[in-house]
C-alpha cells in the first residue's frame, strides 16, 4: 500500500536522515514541523528575507524594541530582533526537543558574520546565544578563527553548527575541533549527553564556485559534473566522519537541484531545506532509498580534480590548511554575502529609527 505521507516525512521515519526548515519564518515552521522537520536554522540573509516576508508580524515589535531601549544603536536593535526571531522559532520546536531528549528540536542562530576573524568574540557570542533558550544551536563559520572558536564554545557547553563550510578539509577540521572541546569538557566531569553538534557543507555553493571558475578560466567539462561536486564532497565527508567516529553529524545545505537531496539520503545526516524545496521534494516521485553511501563516479572525481585545483583541494581531507580556509573562493563569496545581508537588515532598522523626512 502506497503511503500518502510527504516524502520528507517518509525519509525521516524510514531512514537515519533528518531534515530541518532552512528558516525561522513562522509560516514555514508551521508547514515543516508537522511534516517531520526536527530543527531550523537562520543566518543574516535568512533573517532579512523573513523580515521582508513577515514584516507585518515584526514591525510593531521592532518599534517597541526601539522605544524600550533608548540608548540602543541600530546594530543593537538588529541583534535584539535576530535573537527574538530565533527564540520564537525555538518555542515552536520545543515539543520536538522534549520528545527527542534534547538531541533534536533545536534552532540555529548565527554569530555575527563580521567576527569571522576573531575567535574570542565568536565564542563569547556563541555562549550568550546558547542561553537564549534550552534548544538553541549556534552557527559558527568554518574560518580559521571559527575553528578555534568551535572548540572553545563546545567546551563551554554550546551545541555548535559549523557554517560557511564547503569542503572536506573544513569538515574534518570541524570534527576534530568539536571532539577536542568535548574531551576537555568530559575531562572536567561536565555533561555532554544532550549536546548535538553538526557540521554543514553548503553543497550548492561549492557547485556555484566551480561554475564561476569554469566561466572565468574557460574550462570545458561535462556540466552534469558541476552539479555533483558538492554531493561528492558531502559523501566523502560523511564517510570520513563515520570511519573516524566524530561526534558531530554532517548536514547538507544550499540546494540548487534535486541531487542535493536525493543523492544524500540514508546516512546519519541532516538536511536543512528551504520551504520552496520542501514543497518540491514532497510532491516529487523520488524514491526514498540509501544513496549517501553510493560511491560517486571515479571518472568524474578524476576529471574535476584534474581541471579544478579548487575541487582537488576541497575533496582531499587535508587539501587546504586551516589558515587558508578564509581565502577559499566559496568562503569569501559567502562571507561577503552574509555581511551584506546583515547590512541590509540594519538599513531596514535604521529607516524605522530615523524615518526619512524627504519621503
Amino acid at each position: 500500500m502506497t503511503s500518502n505521507k510527504p516524502l520528507l516525512q517518509k525519509m525521516a521515519e524510514t531512514t537515519d536522515t533528518d531534515y530541518w526548515n532552512d528558516s525561522c519564518a513562522i509560516s514555514e515552521l508551521e508547514y515543516a514541523i508537522p511534516r517531520g522537520a526536527v530543527g531550523a536554522t537562520t543566518n543574516p540573509v535568512i533573517v532579512l528575507n523573513v523580515l521582508k516576508k513577515e514584516y507585518d508580524l515584526w514591525e510593531d515589535r521592532i518599534l517597541e524594541i526601539i522605544k524600550e531601549n533608548p540608548k540602543f544603536d541600530e546594530d543593537e536593535v538588529s541583534w535584539q530582533l535576530i535573537e527574538e526571531m530565533a527564540v520564537k522559532g525555538a518555542e515552536l520546536l520545543y515539543p520536538v526537543f522534549e520528545r527527542e531528549g534534547g538531541l533534536k528540536g533545536r534552532i540555529s542562530i548565527q554569530t555575527n558574520a563580521k567576527y569571522y576573524r576573531n575567535a574570542q568574540k565568536i565564542s563569547d557570542q556563541a555562549v550568550r546565544f546558547s542561553k537564549l533558550a534550552p534548544n538553541m544551536q549556534v552557527k559558527i563559520p568554518a574560518t580559521a578563527a571559527g575553528i578555534e572558536a568551535m572548540e572553545e564554545a563546545t567546551y563551554q557547553g554550546v551545541s555548535i553548527n559549523a557554517t560557511v563550510c564547503f569542503n572536506v578539509p573544513q569538515a574534518v577540521a570541524v570534527g576534530e575541533a568539536v571532539d577536542r572541546g568535548l574531551k576537555r569538557r568530559e575531562a572536567e566531569g561536565k555533561d555532554t549527553s544532550t549536546m548535538s553538534p553538526v557540521c554543514t557543507i553548503m553543497v550548492g555553493r561549492l557547485d556555484d564556485w566551480l561554475k564561476i571558475v569554469a566561466n572565468k578560466e574557460g574550462i570545458i567539462i561535462n556540466p552534469a559534473f558541476l552539479d555533483r561536486a558538492g554531493v561528492a564532497a558531502m559523501k566523502k565527508a560523511v564517510k570520513i566522519y563515520k570511519d573516524r567516529g566524530y561526534k558531530t553529524r554532517m548536514l547538507a545545505a544550499a540546494y540548487r537541484n534535486q541531487l542535493h537531496w536525493s543523492e544524500l539520503i540514508g546516512g546519519n545526516i541532516i538536511h536543512t531545506i528551504p520551504y520552496k524545496w520542501q514543497v518540491r521534494y514532497n510532491s516529487s516521485d523520488v524514491e526514498i532509498k540509501d544513496t549517501v553511501n553510493e560511491e560517486e563516479d571515479p571518472a568524474m572525481i578524476e576529471e574535476l580534480s584534474r581541471k579544478f585545483e579548487d575541487f582537488k583541494k576541497a575533496y582531499e581531507p587535508y587539501g587546504i590548511k586551516i589558515e587558508d580556509f578564509d581565502a577559499f573562493g566559496a568562503t569569501a563569496r559567502t562571507m561577503r554575502g552574509f555581511i551584506g545581508g546583515y547590512n541590509q537588515l540594519v538599513d531596514i532598522i535604521r529607516d524605522l529609527m530615523i524615518p526619512n523626512p524627504d519621503v
